[in-house]
């Protein structure tokens, strides 16, 4: 089972800009999608964005697109978050997930498809 570390969140102000990363380690990275979801108080876990195993396929969700960019570094066994245009509403708890695949192309969206989770990283957004 791959196990996953999120790094990189904190504090900023509407506007502002984090980066997260998410750290794997155990298994072959290249061979997992990818996702990052995201929990605010209160709500249910919603899906945030998505990265094939080679990046040749990427989704968003409406409400972070333009704003966020997913990206992978096979060769580091990490894959990011970038957080543009930061607002309030983006505060939550944001987790990455990994499920294995033998399809090049394909984009999970779905919290169910996902089987391994970090543990989770708080962003907060002040207005």
């Amino acid at each position: 089972q791959v196990q996953l570390v999120e790094s990189g969140g904190g504090l900023a102000q509407a506007g502002g800009s984090l980066r997260l990363s998410c750290t794997t380690s155990g298994r072959t990275f290249s061979n997992y999608a990818m996702g990052w979801f995201r929990q605010a108080p209160g709500k249910g876990r919603e899906f945030v964005a998505a990265i094939s195993r080679y990046s040749g396929n990427i989704g968003y969700a409406d409400s972070v697109k333009g704003r966020f960019t997913i990206s992978r570094d096979n060769a580091k066994n990490t894959v990011y978050l970038q957080m543009n245009s930061l607002k309030p509403e983006d505060t939550a708890v944001y987790y990455c997930a990994a499920e294995p695949t033998a399809q090049l192309m394909v984009v999970l969206i779905r919290q169910y498809e996902y089987h391994a989770w970090g543990q989770g990283t708080q962003v907060t957004v002040s207005s």
